[in-house]
């Protein structure tokens, strides 16, 4: 036997005879003694730690372990190497590179103590990084035994190729303060990421041996709470209400588009000791944003309320910076009764990101027997500039936008939004992007950074005559972040083609039905390339097939832009126009142009219980804002609006079945650039319906209640309020279903529809399911009701097959036999009883068995005493034929 501690290693050889094994025994005792115990004074003494971990190249690692301990523990003098689980399987030393004793514990102090090691992964994975070391140090209030209990802290590592590399946070405010009974107390991690990822916080339960939760830990007791911010970090402690040590652990992690890639957990030690000063108290700095490449300046003050002298600390991820860091005058800053500081940071575009950063500020007095503290924190959003003089400019059927170079080249490109008709829009404090409640469309994401300008024809259809175009561009850059918002640039397409502005239904008829079409003409033609004369040609498109169109008449007449279409099933279709231009020049003649196509509204109409539910379609090249239904009037023979919507979709409640109803809608539109027609009015056909109850009953809501003694199962169900659900409710239909794959079948029908509750008695067992359909006047029926089942696992105690636990076979009538409580009887069973010595005396398979406790070997009464028994049970259950095997006994009372 070989025993290996802390470098100490011992052999023992088993010996041949006792008095040898006595003397190794003694010996034993002697090394244990001599070795152990230092060792165990050498272990007890760690109070917090963390392990933080860089990215050096492709799959290395650096990875710095943060340790506190005891300070004057002689554990202290020989950690220059901790053992570092590094997740793959391996396992090494890595060196202490510093060492400081910090102000703390007022008996005992603390001792900083940092290790640095390199690694390299085998590949992609996910890795936890851990540190495991013996032990704790005494006397931890919410930690069982916690000079035994070891501390355990772990980083947890995600390569993937697909998120990139990963550095984890760094924890810029150190574990080491001191609380107060009865008296808040703050901790921040002050965690900054510098992949500026997004981080969150949550407690949990501190780790000892294994990575194990420790068993009996809790969290420290509070006056009023105890709570960790999980956006910000911010740890409150109000209040300590008994002097000691106590640790908690915070969790921290990372996430990356939406997956978490990494996490650090820091366990941390908090001392509390009775004292009468009072913390100090930091004046909270608002959240910020500043312009990449403008200066951001702040002032931090603290106050200490009996002004006495106090030191304020700020850190944060700007401080950390390697290019352009933020500075701070003077830091810490000290001084009596009131002490500020000046922030200051020159921004530059290499420090715009997705996520704020965050600073911190800590203060602390000089008060005994501790310094007490505050700690207050911030975010300051370093924000891209908008991209400068936003231009669009027109050109036929597209417009070009162009903007001067982007001042951050560190941005990865733009994207591009498009409005019809302005909004004047102005970037708000901290607003990034634009909003979505503006209206505007992304129609473009250019992935260059050096672009300056972008041509929009509408993906390649064009874009519209008569609409006001609006433009807003936003650079973003590799984490997603986004600038802000250029200014607006607004164009019109030149109108040098016509305009549709009516395709509106005049008379509704499947033969000689008309549609009014008109057109706003060209007002800006380019004479010396097409000086006229000219022409229209007006084009419809074929009934069932919107793609083709064909030419059915033609205005010569620059003027004349109204057109009626006669002899059409404007009852059974609806129709698209297009105007084509033509210069007919002698000599010159060519296609200028043509309009974009608008549609007819034709209006569906779709039937159901008490009402009509209304839709039309919506193609058009204008902007319909409105749409106004009108019903008619069977007493004044004339429409009457009966509401309006800005949607597509309209329902008319309060109809009568069987009655019919006949509607037509109008929209009210507009162009958003000016010279055209406003409001511009279109109506459909008319069309007529008859409600019909189509709809069936909601699904009832059923519960299932077993009564045993009399194997009786009462089903009961009820209806659910709801506007979608006909209450005109005529039969319940009850299906069921014994189990073991057997389908649903119908019980029973139920016509009153006040009878909602059922009793089914079945033979043997109450165990089925149950499901049941409800029938309206219509002869609708519900989709089947949730099924209710129930099988020997929910059925009550008193349900199931139970043996007694004594019984007196003395012939008075009175609990003669041992017999089963069988309210839901076995199949059948294996029952075997044993006395004492563990001989047979009783054996059947009889599930109605009575025994008189008659030994049947010799068929003699047994004697009064305790039998045991081993009863196997067949039971009927859902998933057919269940065996289980109850053990028990049995006390025989004469």
């Amino acid at each position: 036997m070989k025993i290996s501690t802390f470098g100490f290693k011992f052999a023992f050889y088993p010996m041949m005879n006792l008095g040898n094994d006595i003397k190794i025994k003694c010996f034993l005792i002697l090394v244990l003694s001599g070795f152990f115990s230092p060792l165990s004074a050498f272990a007890t003494h760690q109070r917090a730690a963390e392990i933080t971990y860089r990215h050096l190249y492709e799959n290395t690692y650096e990875i710095t372990l943060i340790t506190y301990t005891r300070t004057g523990m002689p554990a202290n003098a020989y950690r220059n190497f901790l053992p570092v689980n590094w997740g793959d399987g391996t396992i090494s030393d890595i060196e202490r590179i510093e060492i400081r004793d910090l102000p703390g514990d007022p008996e005992y102090g603390i001792t900083y103590n940092r290790y640095m090691g390199t690694h390299s992964y085998p590949g992609p994975s996910s890795y936890v990084i851990s540190m495991e070391d013996p032990n704790r140090n005494q006397g931890i209030l919410n930690i069982p035994n916690s000079v035994n209990i070891p501390l355990y802290v772990y980083a947890e590592l995600v390569i993937n190729p697909f998120l990139g590399y990963n550095n984890s946070p760094v924890l810029l405010i150190p574990p080491v303060d001191n609380a107060c009974v009865d008296q808040p107390f703050f901790h921040n991690p002050g965690a900054y990421d510098p992949d500026g990822d997004s981080l969150s916080y949550r407690l949990v339960t501190c780790l000892g041996a294994q990575g194990l939760a420790i068993p009996g830990y809790t969290l420290p007791p509070a006056t009023l709470s105890l709570s960790l911010d999980p956006i910000s970090g911010n740890f409150i402690w109000d209040s300590p209400p008994y002097q000691g040590q106590y640790n908690i652990a915070i969790l921290i992690e990372e996430w990356r588009n939406g997956t978490k890639i990494g996490s650090v957990l820091r366990d941390m030690q908090i001392i509390v000791i009775a004292c009468n000063s009072e913390p100090p108290v930091i004046d909270q700095v608002a959240d910020t944003c500043v312009v990449a490449g403008d200066t951001l300046i702040f002032h931090v003050t603290a106050h200490e309320p009996h002004g006495d002298s106090l030191a304020l600390y700020l850190t944060g991820g700007p401080m950390i910076l390697s290019n352009h860091p933020a500075t701070v005058d003077v830091n810490p800053v000290y001084g009596s009764g009131i002490v500020t500081a000046t922030f200051r940071w020159n921004t530059v575009c290499d420090h715009v990101k997705l996520q704020p950063y965050r600073m911190f500020f800590k203060a602390n007095n000089f008060a005994s027997p501790v310094n007490q503290v505050d700690i207050k924190s911030m975010q300051i959003n370093v924000i891209g500039p908008a991209p400068q003089n936003l231009t669009a400019t027109p050109l036929g059927t597209s417009i070009t936008l162009g903007w001067d170079p982007y001042s951050c080249q560190n941005a990865k490109g733009f994207d591009i939004y498009r409005k019809s008709d302005s909004t004047g829009f102005v970037p708000g404090y901290c607003q990034t992007g634009v909003p979505a409640a503006l209206g505007y469309t992304k129609i473009a994401t250019v992935n260059d950074v050096t672009a300056v300008s972008y041509v929009d024809n509408n993906s390649g259809q064009g874009l519209n005559l008569g609409n006001k175009y609006c433009y807003l561009i936003v650079a973003f850059f590799t984490d997603k972040a986004e600038s802000y918002a250029s200014n607006e640039a607004c164009a019109s397409l030149k109108k040098d083609i016509p305009v549709l502005t009516h395709v509106s239904i005049k008379t509704t008829d499947e033969i000689t039905g008309s549609i009014y079409v008109a057109w706003s003409k060209p007002t800006e033609l380019d004479t010396i390339q097409a000086p006229g004369p000219y022409k229209y040609v007006i084009n419809r498109s074929v009934p069932g097939n919107p793609g083709q169109f064909i030419a059915v008449d033609s205005l010569t007449n620059l003027n004349d832009t109204i057109f009626s279409d006669t002899l059409l099933n404007t009852k059974a279709y609806n129709f698209l126009f297009r105007i084509d231009f033509y210069n007919l020049t002698p000599g010159n003649f060519f296609l200028i142009g043509h309009s974009q196509v608008a549609s007819s509204i034709y209006l569906d109409l779709y039937p159901t219980d008490k009402k009509m539910i209304l839709k039309w379609n919506n193609a058009v090249p204008w902007t319909n804002y409105a749409f106004t239904i009108y019903r008619l009037n069977l007493v004044s023979q004339s429409y009457d609006s009966i509401g309006t919507t800005d949607q597509t979709v309209f329902t008319d409640k309060g109809r009568v079945n069987g009655e019919e109803y006949c509607y037509l809608v109008k929209s009210t539109g507009r162009y958003s650039a000016p010279g055209f027609i406003d409001p511009i009015i279109n109506y459909s056909q008319k069309n007529c319906g008859i409600p019909v109850d189509n709809i069936p009953p909601c699904p009832p809501y059923m519960n299932v209640r077993p009564e045993c003694e009399n194997r009786i199962n009462t089903v009961s169900w009820k209806n659910p309020v709801s506007d979608s659900c006909t209450p005109d409710i005529i039969k319940y239909y009850l299906y069921f279903t014994p189990g073991c794959g057997k389908s649903m079948i119908l019980l029973d029908s139920l016509s009153n529809i006040n009878d909602t509750v059922y009793l089914h008695h079945q033979e043997k067992t109450n165990v089925g399911c149950y499901s049941v359909v409800a029938m309206d006047s219509a002869g609708n029926r519900s989709v089947p009701s949730d099924t209710v089942c129930i099988d020997l696992s929910n059925l009550p105690e008193a349900c199931q097959f139970r043996l007694p636990v004594v019984f007196t076979p003395n012939n008075d009538n009175v609990n003669d036999f041992f017999m089963a409580y069988k309210l839901n009887s076995a199949d059948r069973i294996k029952l075997t009883v044993f006395d004492r010595w563990g001989k047979k005396v009783y054996e059947t398979e009889d599930p109605n068995f009575n025994w008189d406790g008659t030994d049947q070997n010799n068929h003699k009464p047994c004697s009064d005493g305790a039998y045991f028994y081993i009863c196997d049970i067949f039971e009927t259950s859902l998933s057919c034929e269940l065996k289980r095997t109850i053990r028990g006994s049995v006390t025989i009372l004469r």
